[in-house]
């Protein structure tokens, strides 16, 4: 599940690709995101450690993208925020370790399922840009059955 931080990260993110490129304040991301903005003012000093954003200090300072919106992927945001977005490490690519539990990953009978879920999330997201999330006009709804 995608944690409640990186969906605040995603959200603050997205208000700053619609913003096309002007400075915008941590207190208007936090409307704009519906994000307690103590906690999005930590977010965004993770992003700006990481080069995704770019953070202005003062009385007119405020956050930018550090880059173009279709060139930061949603993928990047999450593993900043979140971490790997594999399932489990043994699948991870990017922070790889054997489970605690496992006892022979050769023979290990979840690992494909945990492979192929993990290519198939990280295709989605590496090809999911905050241009595209800023260009959305929504998704489709769910209803309880």
């Amino acid at each position: 599940m995608l944690s409640q931080k990186a969906r605040y990260g995603l959200r603050a993110l997205v208000e700053l690709a619609r913003a096309g490129g002007a400075q915008v304040t941590s207190g208007e991301l936090a409307v704009r995101a519906d994000a307690p903005r103590k906690f999005l003012e930590a977010i965004l000093l993770e992003l700006a450690r990481n080069r995704v954003v770019v953070s202005k200090r003062g009385k007119f300072g405020g956050y930018l993208l550090a880059r173009p919106p279709a060139e930061i992927s949603f993928a990047e945001i999450i593993r900043v925020i979140d971490g790997p977005l594999a399932l489990a490490p043994c699948v991870s690519r990017l922070s790889f370790r054997k489970c605690d539990d496992c006892p022979d990953l050769a023979t290990c009978s979840l690992r494909e399922a945990l492979l192929r879920a993990r290519d198939a999330t990280s295709e989605v997201l590496e090809g999911y840009s905050l241009a595209d999330a800023a260009a959305c006009e929504g998704a489709e709804v769910f209803k309880p059955a």
